[in-house]
């Protein structure tokens, strides 16, 4: 099965610089960064496994991997600006 990445450096190339300060310097920017991380790697390797589980679950992860990327992005572009 082919799986897309969902890495913020996959999505975002070109705040590598702010994602890279924002961790550095932002708790809240880098819990966020790192709950956002361990959840594509789980729904990525849910993906690529095939693993048996319900279209909801899977649903109601890709969910809050959008929610979270969404707060990361805004905080991103207000750290570029």
């Amino acid at each position: 099965m082919n799986v897309d990445h969902h890495d913020l450096h996959h999505e975002f190339p070109e705040y590598a610089e702010t994602i890279h300060a924002l961790k550095m310097g932002n708790q809240h920017f880098s819990r966020l960064f790192d709950e956002y991380h361990v959840l594509t790697a789980k729904i990525e390797d849910l993906e690529i496994k095939d693993s048996p589980v319900a279209d909801v679950a899977l649903e109601d992860m890709k969910k809050l991997r959008v929610k979270l990327k969404d707060e990361l992005y805004a905080m991103l572009r207000a750290g570029k600006a």
